[in-house]
């Protein structure tokens, strides 16, 4: 149903019958005919791509990964009452961690599946089965099995197995800390031994095979020979500037607090030498774009919402030419669940699950001038909260008094629902199990319209909602981060890239028509951070990062980053349904903390199962677990 496909992917799964990782039963049921040689699994490049292919469906797909996914574990997302307090962000807030094991609705547990179930992939078990995967393949090709190649299809293969294999411990090393890097194929019959490393002698060891990807892979399939073939449905396959990226990343969480100092370091220091070498893979990408070397854009803020949704377009992958790193989707509707959770239930016949806006996460969209809120010149006024903020504000939320059903609603008692009540008991809060808790809705991955009156979303929409690992926006930001910390001065700029740290930011604030970051905030890195710290919160707002985010910075416990918040206010005056929603005056504003996490510094890890730390002494759990 999606128009990129894999296209080799049942050959994949043919040559999947060889390579089973689990008990010799699982081998002996196989019929005879059924079972193929890895000679003729690896001897030519149709045969290895579509092996190689099986990795690709191994990496969740964290907006669909269950009926209702959650992926905001930052100060980001409060999770309803009731039915919503089965999710994992619920347990988030309440330092219970361990809840992941076994459970459902959480991408990182055991799950892993190369077929297209999406409750069937998850981090843990689909990372560990990916890296084997990668390492048969880079042993075929040492001991010849690829027969029939060209060198360019040759390199293909090696890139992208190097590509898998830095990937899949970058997405374990993110969440449970340094591993065991694992390049070579382990032997059944003999004992685990390999220690787990520190992070950042993992974050060398995945950089360098990133670099290895870089060095084999095309910048874009298309214009290959090889690409040729399948021209037109490449854009899912690993590429120089995914693995260019993924370079500047490693190295960058390497550099970060968390994994240079530990969870007893300073939030903000960061290791300079490890962040210089993220500043110069960042760059290097970023003038291959800027110069026109690529097929990566950012994206006009007018098409801001294909980002991360389509409708009518025949369930086309959101993401266009800013997304870099995508996985494949598995059912690209959402419309029962994931995107019934960002509107009350009763609008969209839900099942009283709403993933709503912290209202102190909401405070960090400032004015359309560039400033943070709590800036003494920023013109913000609690009177009229939400006039002339930062554009990216009335792309991501429903605020009070917006119109939200345009058509017909032949029931009166549903008249409530037509304009976003959200006002101090407003139809949209009344409820901390079927609406929002916070004051605010998420907009950001729905249209307008998205409700039982106007049904402007579904099947019949196509609508289709996917999220992007890294887009070119991240990219940016990223680059002025390491930048900054790597080169000392928010003014500088890496050896590879002409502008500054400071410029980067501008460069995302200009897309969305926000004025550029205020000289008060250049002339330090501890106040330029400040404001990237800000920026990232609202260019990549609910889309799964900031809860690594200030894991990495060392800022999950501290406050304010370990609470979430309700507004409160009242109307000045009745609504006018003919009067811009942005002006609008309210009284007696004020803000209520509705949810503090108790979280200490064992949270900034999550705990192995004990089943896993009991199959050897080197592989120990994480400290307070």
């Amino acid at each position: 149903m999606m128009k990129t496909k894999l296209i080799y992917y049942l050959y994949g799964m043919a040559i999947s019958l060889m390579i089973s990782v689990g008990a010799c039963t699982d081998y002996l049921d196989k019929a005879p005919e059924s079972i193929i040689s890895p000679e003729d699994a690896f001897k030519d490049f149709r045969n290895f791509q579509g092996f190689v292919e099986r990795m690709y469906h191994l990496t969740p797909d964290v907006s669909k990964h269950f009926w209702v996914s959650s992926f905001n574990w930052g100060e980001d997302e409060v999770v309803t009452l009731g039915n919503g307090e089965y999710l994992m962000g619920f347990a988030i807030d309440r330092g219970n961690y361990r809840n992941y094991i076994g459970k459902g609705d959480s991408f990182l547990d055991r799950n892993w599946s190369a077929g297209g179930d999406r409750f069937q992939k998850s981090i843990w078990g689909g990372s560990w089965h990916g890296i084997r995967v990668a390492n048969m393949g880079l042993e075929a090709i040492e001991n010849g099995l690829l027969i029939d190649a060209s060198q360019m299809e040759r390199d293909f293969i090696k890139g992208q197995l190097y590509f898998f294999r830095a990937w899949f411990h970058f997405q374990l090393t993110t969440y449970w800390g340094g591993m065991p890097y694992v390049d070579q194929v382990l032997p059944s019959d003999e004992p685990l031994t390999l220690p787990r490393e520190s992070y950042q002698e993992n974050a060398i060891k995945m950089a360098a095979d990133f670099k290895r990807a870089a060095e084999l892979l095309p910048i874009n399939w298309d214009n290959t020979e090889v690409g040729a073939r399948t021209l037109g449905n490449n854009e899912l396959r690993v590429n120089k500037i995914w693995a260019m990226a993924m370079v500047g990343k490693a190295y960058l969480y390497g550099a970060s607090p968390l994994m240079s100092q530990g969870v007893n370091g300073i939030p903000l220091q960061y290791d300079a030498e490890m962040s210089k070498l993220a500043a110069d893979a960042f760059g290097e990408v970023l003038s291959l774009v800027e110069g026109g070397q690529t097929q990566y854009a950012l994206v006009p803020f007018e098409d801001y919402s294909s980002l991360f949704y389509t409708i009518q377009q025949g369930w086309l992958m959101p993401g266009g030419t800013e997304a870099i790193i995508r996985s494949p989707t598995y059912g690209p509707d959402s419309y029962w669940r994931q995107m019934n959770s960002y509107q009350p239930s009763p609008m969209a016949e839900g099942d009283g699950i709403v993933l709503a806006p912290a209202a102190n996460y909401v405070n960090y969209f400032g004015m359309q001038n560039g400033l943070p809120l709590t800036d003494d010149e920023s013109g913000f006024s609690e009177t009229q909260p939400w006039l002339d903020r930062d554009p990216r504000f009335y792309h991501n939320f429903v605020f009070d008094g917006m119109q939200v059903v345009a058509g017909t609603i032949t029931n009166p008692i549903d008249e409530q629902w037509r304009f976003a009540n959200l006002y101090t008991g407003g139809s949209y809060v009344n409820d901390p199990r079927s609406v929002s808790r916070t004051g605010y809705l998420n907009y950001k991955f729905i249209p307008l319209g998205a409700n039982r009156w106007d049904q402007r979303y579904g099947y019949s929409f196509a609508t289709h909602m996917h999220l992007s690992w890294m887009r070119l926006a991240d990219v940016y930001l990223m680059y002025a981060e390491a930048t900054a910390q790597g080169y000392g001065n928010p003014n500088a700029s890496a050896a590879t890239f002409s502008k500054s740290a400071v410029e980067a930011v501008n460069t995302v604030r200009e897309r969305a028509g926000v004025d550029e970051v205020h000289s008060k905030y250049t002339g330090s890195v501890a106040a330029f951070m400040d404001e990237l710290i800000r920026e990232r919160a609202v260019e990549l707002a609910f889309e799964g990062h900031r809860f690594n985010d200030l894991r990495r910075w060392l800022l999950l416990t501290e406050y304010p980053y370990n609470i979430k918040t309700r507004q409160h206010f009242d109307r000045a005056a009745p609504l006018d349904p003919d009067v811009d929603p942005r002006e609008n005056s309210v009284l007696n504003w004020r803000e209520e903390v509705i949810i503090e996490r108790n979280l200490t510094n064992r949270h900034y890890w999550l705990p192995l199962k004990t089943e896993d730390v009991s199959i050897y002494p080197e592989f120990y759990q994480n400290p307070g677990w």
